[in-house]
């Protein structure tokens, strides 16, 4: 193997391409970015950057110098319009073709959009870019008004940020409440009333019809006929895998991502995924899933890279681990919720709150908010698959 070639400057993508010249992978590598800036950390855009704590410069993944000290070439503001796997090359929307003999797919996530709300749509902000980030932060002056479509992870973040700079904030959910989607709605219930008790409005239930422009703000109105006055409109309403670009490749697909085997292999040969778009088969929960945080993007870049060497035969089967900060409440969760048939909160007071998920009588998730001890019990339970009764005695 002597050309491989990185779709996507994600997390998962500069992971890969440090972890082959860590590994001493002395070929040509490329890395191919559809943005054209220098890749850098998304978690803190909606938290520490949008509160205007930290730069542009504090978000590089990398110093701008690291990549040639590296060999590695960066082609930004290239995006990947197709990929032949039968003659190995990628091409770039700009017309260049690449050759490969390994080629790592970590092309992340791409914000939803809400196709269903009629009026000036152009007003709403969405948060996936460092350019969303610092479009919204020019508006969230102190006394402003925002209004959060979705209290998702994204919304809610958004919105403490929002609240802690002086901004009167009120959320829109469709669903009973946050996150329940996610987290059940017993748990969601405990994040409610962690914003309420701060000042957010929530309005669960609810969704945005149409969205009118008055002066230099809108007036949002809402299915059930109730009308909302806002200076700043931001929608958090999931992500999904950016594949398009795949289509016709011959690539097979699963659950809207890359279809990978235990070791991150795609389809096609000389191909692996990493990060928000690759479905792999993970042995700990038996069944193939897609992951879209940030501690699994680092982890299957450098375990791809090094699959894609053919280093090791091992599978990847960590557990799933995600963060989310909001206002002082720090949550960790570890594990999968999706498919889990119980919960059972363990603990829940206002600073902090342990539940557990579990199906088939063992553990199989559990969310965790100021309460580092009993994560860490938590994830060993996961991957020890212990009983459901034993892991309620642990924690």
């Amino acid at each position: 193997m002597n050309r491989i070639v990185i779709v996507g400057a994600s997390v998962a993508g500069v992971h890969a391409a440090e972890a082959l010249r860590d590994q001493g992978f002395d070929g040509d590598v490329t890395l191919v970015s559809a943005e054209d800036t220098l890749p850098y950390d998304r978690p803190p855009l909606s938290k520490e950057a949008l509160a205007g704590k930290v730069g542009e410069q504090d978000l590089l993944l990398r110093p701008s110098g690291w990549y040639a000290e590296q060999g590695i070439e960066l082609m930004l503001g290239q995006p990947a319009r197709q990929v032949d796997v039968r003659g190995g090359s990628v091409l770039l929307a700009g017309g260049a073709s690449l050759g490969y003999d390994g080629l790592v797919l970590a092309t992340g996530s791409a914000a939803r959009r809400l196709d269903s709300i009629s009026g000036d749509t152009a007003r709403i902000h969405l948060m996936r870019t460092a350019r969303d980030c610092v479009r919204l932060r020019e508006r969230l002056i102190p006394g402003s008004r925002l209004l959060v479509i979705g209290a998702g992870f994204i919304g809610l973040e958004v919105a403490a940020t929002a609240r802690e700079l002086g901004v009167e904030v009120t959320i829109v959910e469709i669903g009973p409440a946050p996150l329940a989607a996610v987290l059940g709605t017993q748990v969601g219930n405990w994040f409610q009333r962690l914003h309420e008790q701060r000042g957010v409005s929530i309005r669960c239930g609810q969704s945005v019809r149409a969205i009118e422009t008055v002066g230099d703000g809108s007036r949002v109105h809402l299915a059930g006929g109730d009308v909302i006055d806002a200076d700043a409109i931001v929608a958090g309403v999931g992500a999904a895998p950016a594949t398009r670009w795949l289509q016709g490749s011959g690539i097979e697909m699963s659950d809207g991502g890359v279809a990978c085997d235990e070791r991150l292999h795609a389809s096609a040969p000389g191909v692996v995924a990493a990060g928000d778009i690759a479905c792999w088969y993970n042995p700990l929960f038996d069944e193939h899933i897609r992951v879209e945080h940030w501690t699994n993007a680092v982890e299957q870049g450098r375990f791809a890279a090094l699959s894609l060497l053919g280093v090791s035969d091992a599978s990847y089967v960590g557990p799933p681990y995600f963060w989310t900060d909001q206002f002082t409440a720090g949550t960790r969760t570890v594990g999968r919720i999706s498919g889990a048939d119980r919960v059972c909160v363990r603990h829940a007071d206002d600073n902090s709150l342990v539940a557990l998920y579990g199906r088939g009588n063992v553990l199989r998730a559990a969310v965790c908010v100021n309460s580092p001890r009993a994560l860490i019990a938590c994830r060993r339970a996961i991957m020890q698959r212990a009983p459901w009764q034993d892991a309620l005695a642990a924690v």
